[in-house]
């Protein structure tokens, strides 16, 4: 079974609760999302492998460690994780960007893709999939979908904030990925939105209704 980390840094939940102020504006919200993606990107890379080479330091000659050249990807749902990329990116500037846009069907609700691109070396790739929000699951657990079937074999889940039902539901339709949390909250009401949560981060990262 995949792992569920929330992370509890200061930092993070400070800038949290900002993106969670309904008066915070468009472009404070927009800047505090890309803060709080770099932080917890700090974290979700926390495993990458590396390797020892030679450097000349002033002094002398040293063994030193770099990252391995595995091959990374970042894969935002479209739209409102757009927001976390850059964040991300800073961090490690090498990675491709990929995207899967998808929409609710209005008669059964579930989630359709609309759009996909992502690189072509698919297999070869550590992929982080990031959205701001996971309330039903539903858009999460399809854009998963859509990346094992083109042929990715390994994925994390990254969002702010995760709704209980939600983080249910992905881990039984994908058990094997860990999904990495800012704030796991109280529960979606009957509107589908999570408790006590941030609103539609797309509309309140947009500035649109």
């Amino acid at each position: 079974m995949g792992k569920v980390y929330v992370f509890d840094h200061p930092l993070i939940q400070h800038k949290l609760t900002y993106i969670r102020e309904k008066s915070t504006g468009t472009k404070e919200f927009r800047e505090l999302v890309d803060e709080v993606a770099t932080l917890m990107a700090f974290e979700i890379t926390r495993d990458l492998p590396l390797e020892e080479v030679d450097v000349e330091t002033p002094v002398c000659m040293a063994r030193s460690k770099v990252l391995s050249g595995k091959k990374l990807g970042i894969i935002p749902i479209l739209r409102a994780g757009l927001g976390m990329v850059d964040g991300i990116l800073k961090l490690i500037p090498a990675a491709k960007v990929g995207h899967v846009g998808l929409y609710r069907d209005p008669e059964t609700l579930k989630p359709i893709e609309y759009y996909i691109k992502l690189p072509s070396d698919v297999e070869e790739r550590d992929f982080i999939v990031v959205d701001p929000m996971l309330a039903t699951g539903g858009s999460a657990i399809e854009a998963i979908n859509s990346l094992k079937k083109r042929g990715a074999k390994s994925i994390k889940f990254m969002c702010l904030i995760a709704a209980p039902e939600g983080v249910e539901e992905f881990q039984k339709e994908h058990p094997e990925i860990d999904l990495y949390i800012a704030a796991l909250d109280e529960k979606l009401n009957e509107k589908g939105y999570i408790v006590p949560g941030l609103g539609d981060a797309g509309d309140r990262m947009f500035g649109t209704k």
